[in-house]
C-alpha cells in the first residue's frame, strides 16, 4: 500500500491479563476494573458499555439495542441480536395517517413512531448471566457511579452533545441532559446524570424485567403513547434477545464472522469476497481503492434491496463465493453505477458505540451498543433518564420496499460487529462505527491487517475513504493529491471529508495469549490493559 504519509500516533496497548479499547477512556477504565476484580470479558464488556449509556450518552443508552459477536474460552463461536421490533399496533396505515393524514406520508426520522422496543437491558442481562464470572449489579456499578458523583465530559462527545439542544423540547428531556435545562456540556465540565443512574441502580437491583416489565418499561410506553406512538407493555413484555449463529467467509487466509441479517454484516462479507475475486490486495495507490472501492459498492447495492427481518422475507446468499464471481464480472476501468439505493436516508451518517475486549482465558468479544442517531427519537421516558432510540425511522412506508413497516418487525441496522480468526489461536474481536461507515470500515481494515501486515493500530490510523449514498467517493484529506486524481480520473465522483465521517474503529486481540488492542484516533477513547 502506497498510502504512507500519515504513521500512526499511538501505539498498540499489551498487556498480559485483558484488555479493552473503546471511545471513551473512563468507560475502558470501567471495562478493565471488571477484569481486576475477578470477571471475563464478557462482564468486562458490560461494565464498558453500561459506563459508555452514561459518559457518551451522545450515541447509546438503554433505550437502544446492543449486538455482539464472540469466541469464548473454551472455543464456542457466536452471537447476540438484542434488537427490538415495531410495536403490534404500527401498521403501515396507522402510521401514515398519524403522520400525515393521508397515504404520501414517509416514515419521520424522529418522534413517536420511530421508536422501537429497546434490546439493552435484557441484552447486558443474557450476557453476563451466561457468559460472565459477576453479576449484573456488579458490571453496572462503575456506571452509576459516573452518573451519580460526576465526571468530566470529553471534547469529542462535548461537540456531539450540542444536538441535544435542538432534538430535547419536553422538559423532562432537558432537564435529564442539559445544563439548567439549557445547553450542552462544555469539554471538561463535569456533569451528573442523576436520572440515568437511579434506573441503572434499579436495573442493577431487580433486574432487566424492570424494563420489560416494570414501572421503567410502564414509563416508556406511556412516553411514546402520549405523544402518538403504539408501543404498549405487550411489546415491551414478549421481548427477548437472541443468540444467533454469526456468518462468515475467509478472505486471503482469515475467516471474518459477521451478524447475519437484520444487518449490515453480509454486505461486508460480499464486499471482501468481491474484492477478492479482483484480486484487489495485489494492487497499489489508484487501482487499489478503485477496485476495492467497485466490490463495496456493488455489495451495497445488492445488501440494501435485499437486507431485512428474515422473519419476514428470505435474503439470498449475498456472501457466497458463486455471488461474489457474478457481482466480480461487473467490474470495469472506470466507476460503475454507483446508485445503491439505501433502506433508509437517515442511516448514513447514524454514529453508536463500540467496545472490544479480549482476557487471557480466551475469550475476545466484540460489543455494539446504539439508540441509532444521537440521542435517538428525542424522547425521554418520563423521569428515568432513558432516552428512547429511533431505529424504527429505517422503516419505509413503502408497500413494495424490502423494508416496509410490519407489526412486531425488526428494522434493518446498520450495527456490525466483527470477528477475525487469523489461526486457531489467534482471534480478533473488531468494528468501525458509523452508519453506512460501517461495512465499509470492516473491509478496510480487514485488508490493512491480513493484505498490508499492519500493527492493529496502524490499521486503525490508515486514511480511509467511503462511498456516500449520492453515489460520491469521500476520502479523508490524508490521501495523496495524486490519488484523488486518479479516482477522479477512473470517473469516480470524489469529495473530501474531515476525519470525523470515517467512522470509530476499535480492535482486541488475543493471539496464543498474547493480548493486544487498539483504538479509533478520531474519537476520544483509548485502550486499557493490565
Amino acid at each position: 500500500m502506497d498510502i504512507d504519509s500519515f504513521g500512526s500516533r499511538r501505539s498498540t496497548v499489551y498487556a498480559p491479563r485483558g484488555v479493552v479499547a473503546t471511545s471513551q477512556p473512563l468507560a475502558a477504565q470501567a471495562g478493565v476494573r471488571a477484569l481486576r476484580e475477578g470477571g471475563n470479558a464478557f462482564d468486562a464488556a458490560v461494565a464498558t458499555a453500561a459506563a459508555l449509556n452514561v459518559v457518551e450518552p451522545t450515541s447509546t443508552g438503554l433505550g437502544g439495542d446492543v449486538f455482539a459477536l464472540y469466541r469464548t474460552a473454551d472455543g464456542e463461536v457466536g452471537g447476540m441480536r438484542s434488537c427490538g421490533y415495531a410495536p403490534a399496533e404500527a401498521t403501515r396505515e396507522r402510521v401514515r395517517e398519524a403522520v400525515a393524514g393521508d397515504g404520501d406520508a414517509e416514515m419521520p426520522a424522529t418522534g413517536p413512531h420511530t421508536v422501537t422496543v429497546p434490546g439493552t437491558a435484557r441484552g447486558w442481562e443474557l450476557t453476563v448471566e451466561r457468559f460472565g464470572e459477576r453479576s449484573l449489579a456488579a458490571a453496572l456499578a462503575p456506571a452509576i457511579e459516573y452518573a451519580t458523583d460526576g465526571y468530566p465530559v470529553s471534547e469529542v462527545i462535548a461537540s456531539h452533545w450540542t444536538s441535544a439542544e435542538d432534538i430535547f423540547d419536553a422538559e423532562n428531556a432537558r432537564a435529564a441532559y442539559l445544563v439548567d435545562g439549557e445547553r450542552a456540556p462544555r469539554p471538561g465540565e463535569v456533569v451528573s446524570l442523576e436520572r440515568l443512574g437511579e434506573s441503572l441502580r434499579r436495573i442493577a437491583e431487580e433486574g432487566a424485567d424492570v424494563v420489560y416489565e416494570g414501572d421503567i418499561g410502564e414509563a416508556i410506553v406511556e412516553e411514546v403513547r402520549s405523544a402518538g406512538g403504539f408501543l404498549s407493555m405487550e411489546d415491551m413484555a414478549a421481548f427477548e434477545p437472541e443468540l444467533v449463529d454469526p456468518v462468515s467467509t475467509t478472505y486471503n487466509g482469515a475467516e471474518v464472522f459477521e451478524l447475519p441479517p437484520n444487518n449490515q454484516g453480509l454486505i461486508a462479507l460480499e464486499a471482501l469476497n468481491v474484492a477478492r475475486e479482483l484480486d484487489a490486495a495485489d494492487h497499489e495507490g489508484v487501482e487499489r481503492i478503485h477496485r476495492f472501492a467497485e466490490a463495496m459498492q456493488l455489495a451495497f447495492r445488492d445488501g440494501h434491496r435485499h437486507v431485512t427481518d428474515p422473519d419476514f422475507e428470505d435474503v439470498p446468499p449475498l456472501a457466497s463465493e458463486e455471488w461474489a464471481r457474478k457481482r466480480a464480472r461487473e467490474v470495469g476501468e472506470e466507476a460503475g453505477d454507483h446508485s445503491f439505493g439505501v433502506p433508509d436516508a437517515h442511516a448514513e451518517d447514524a454514529d453508536t458505540v463500540l467496545l472490544c475486549v479480549a482476557d487471557d482465558a480466551g475469550n475476545v468479544v466484540s460489543y455494539i451498543n446504539s439508540r441509532f442517531a444521537g440521542f435517538g427519537s428525542g424522547l425521554v421516558a418520563g423521569d428515568t433518564g432513558i432516552a428512547l432510540q429511533n431505529r424504527g425511522a429505517s422503516f419505509s412506508l413503502d408497500d413494495d420496499h424490502p423494508n416496509r413497516l410490519e407489526p412486531r418487525k425488526r428494522p434493518f441496522h446498520t450495527l456490525i460487529p466483527g470477528l477475525l480468526r487469523f489461526d486457531d489461536d489467534d482471534w480478533a474481536a473488531f468494528g468501525v462505527m458509523g452508519g453506512y461507515m460501517q461495512p465499509q470500515g470492516h473491509l478496510q481494515v480487514v485488508s490493512n491487517l491480513v493484505d498490508e501486515g499492519m500493527t492493529l493500530q496502524e490499521a486503525l490510523d490508515a486514511p480511509r475513504w467511503r462511498y456516500r449514498q449520492s453515489g460520491r467517493l469521500a476520502v479523508e484529506t490524508r490521501v495523496p493529491d495524486r490519488i484523488q486524481n486518479g479516482l477522479a480520473r477512473r470517473d469516480h465522483d470524489l469529495s473530501v471529508l474531515p476525519p470525523a465521517m470515517f467512522g470509530g474503529a476499535q480492535i482486541a486481540r488475543n493471539d496464543g495469549g498474547v493480548l493486544s488492542a487498539a483504538t479509533e484516533p478520531r474519537k476520544d477513547g483509548n485502550a486499557e490493559g493490565f
